[in-house]
């Protein structure tokens, strides 16, 4: 049991948010710090953007990224993993689903490309989940840091921008104050961040948490510097036409754990999804034919992702 906080392990891991933050105060600063800085709009040119329940490691020398990151995050917590000897770092987009084997593969995957540095220390930063009325966020920061907690290597907390310290009152109702981050993969700069452009094969990967898949995909091979989305299949969901006949407003208060804080385009991009799950019940038969995940690599001239075609 080898959680650190504030440079001292723990016996046992932090009951919730407000006890953290009572017992370690300095946790206080570094999300004062974090939220100080002004939200930045990233394009796609050298973005690596990772949505819900997907997560992606990178190296700093990795000359496909420039910026590794996630947004729309409200009762959702977006998990940070860096080596701070060689600068790898994994991100992920948690909602509670697979939160074990996902921190297990962020750590793996962030040791394999520290490989050759010795020295380094393995930092843990989350942000995002505030506190939201029903509790949502509160019991996955709880998840998380349980699952951090039975890890047997030593996870150096740094920095948790969750609960109460990403919560602001506006009209009586609790907002978070960010939704999102990037992480610039060279110098391991946290900053909030929104993304317009979220990559490609958006309503694939959304399909996935609509209709129930529980495990976290890793999205980036960076072995040979290429997005991969799949293989993977997933069971028809009822009543498509029934949900995508329904008002946004409807769609809203059903479909969101957090109606009330929503982005705008939230209606949209449901919509968008289960049309594409209208179209392709099951994928594994007519999206991923012949079981060949969706490769992109980063084209030079735009630095945006395009789909290699085999």
């Amino acid at each position: 049991m080898v959680l650190v906080l504030n440079g001292v392990i723990q016996d046992e891991r932090p009951i919730n948010t407000h006890a953290l933050f009572l017992e370690h105060p300095v946790y206080r600063e570094t999300a004062t710090q974090l939220l100080s800085i002004p939200t930045k709009t990233v394009g796609a040119p050298g973005l690596l953007y990772v949505c819900q329940r997907e997560m992606a490691a990178v190296a700093p020398h990795d000359r496909n990224v420039n910026i590794i990151g996630s947004d729309d995050a409200t009762t959702c917590i977006i998990v940070v993993v860096r080596h701070s000897g060689s600068g790898a770092i994994a991100l992920a987009h948690l909602d509670g689903s697979g939160t074990d084997e996902a921190v297990s593969a962020m750590v793996a995957r962030v040791q394999e490309l520290a490989f050759g540095y010795p020295e380094g220390r393995i930092e843990l930063q989350l942000i995002g989940g505030f506190s939201d009325p029903q509790g949502y966020a509160e019991d996955l920061f709880s998840n998380i840091m349980q699952s951090f907690h039975k890890h047997p290597l030593e996870i150096d907390l740094t920095q948790s921008c969750v609960g109460e310290l990403n919560t602001m009152v506006r009209d009586d109702i609790n907002w978070p104050i960010i939704y999102g981050v990037g992480v610039n993969i060279k110098t391991g700069e946290i900053f909030p961040a929104n993304f317009p452009d979220k990559g490609p094969d958006l309503p694939l990967r959304m399909a996935r948490h609509f209709t129930g898949s529980h495990q976290v995909l890793d999205i980036y091979d960076a072995a040979v510097g290429m997005l991969r989305i799949g293989p993977f299949n997933y069971d028809p969901l009822r009543g498509v036409d029934l949900w995508l006949a329904q008002s946004d407003e409807f769609i809203l208060k059903h479909l969101s754990t957090s109606p009330d804080v929503e982005p705008p385009h939230f209606a949209m991009q449901v919509r968008a999804t289960l049309r594409y799950i209208q179209d392709n019940q099951f994928p594994a038969v007519t999206v991923f034919r012949n079981n060949n995940p969706h490769y992109f690599r980063r084209d030079e001239t735009t630095g945006c992702w395009t789909p290699v075609r085999y």
